[in-house]
């Protein structure tokens, strides 16, 4: 079951913001809250009330645990961009872009947590498999092909 939370319009750029939610996606609740606490970002405190609040919507709405939820998806869009000017030198003027951002946190309780590790792992199996399924439809293709020969030299 996926439980999600989304702080809309958030006073901060998403670039800044995506640094944080990178560290904590594929992690279990408690860690998330953990690096998030201990972070001394402007964004760690943004999601971090974010988290809570997914976290409550687990409790009350799903009937869920918090010691089996695990962070699947944490996604920092951008929200509307203000447009500000600021004096410049001989009477000019420059824009200034004040940008927001879209804070959404998805749970599971899934325990299965893919980590980078058992990603690559899996890809080089799959690799491996693949090599070998095309090497002996390789050896079988070669055997049919000298059947055939052998069948067109009788023939003749």
């Amino acid at each position: 079951m996926e439980v999600r939370a989304t702080y809309r319009y958030a006073k901060i750029s998403p670039f800044k913001a995506r640094e944080i939610t990178r560290e904590i996606q594929g992690l279990p609740v408690s860690a998330a809250l953990d690096v998030v606490a201990y972070s001394p970002k402007k964004a760690a405190a943004l999601i971090n009330k974010t988290l809570k609040s997914a976290v409550a919507n687990a409790e009350n709405n799903a009937n869920l645990k918090v010691d089996g939820l695990v962070v699947k998806e944490a996604i920092v869009g951008e929200g509307p961009t203000m447009k500000r000017m600021m004096a410049r030198a001989r009477g000019s003027g420059s824009r200034i872009l004040k940008r927001s951002s879209h804070i959404r946190i998805v749970l599971t309780d899934e325990i299965k947590i893919e980590t980078r590790e058992t990603r690559k792992a899996a890809q080089k199996a799959a690799k491996k498999k693949a090599s070998e399924s095309k090497a002996e439809s390789g050896a079988t293709e070669a055997k049919a092909e000298k059947s055939a020969k052998r069948a067109k030299k009788g023939k003749k």
